[in-house]
C-alpha cells in the first residue's frame, strides 16, 4: 500500500511553495535598479509591438 498523505497539510505545503515562488519573483522585480526595470519594460513593449505587427489578421480593420 501507498503512504498515507494528510491532504490538508499537502494543500498548505503547496500554497506555501506558491507564495515563496511569488515572493522570489517580487524580490527580483523590485530589487532591480530603476534603470533596469525601465529597460526590461521597454524590451517587453518592443517584443509585444513586434508580435502585434506580425499578425496576419488586423482586428481593427473593418471588413
Amino acid at each position: 500500500m501507498g503512504e498515507v498523505v494528510n491532504l490538508r497539510l499537502a494543500r498548505k505545503r503547496a500554497a506555501r511553495k506558491g507564495r515563496e515562488h511569488q515572493a522570489a519573483a517580487n524580490r527580483a522585480m523590485h530589487s532591480a535598479p530603476a534603470a533596469e526595470r525601465r529597460r526590461v519594460a521597454a524590451e517587453r513593449q518592443l517584443a509585444e509591438g513586434r508580435l502585434d505587427g506580425s499578425r496576419r489578421d488586423d482586428p481593427g480593420r473593418d471588413e
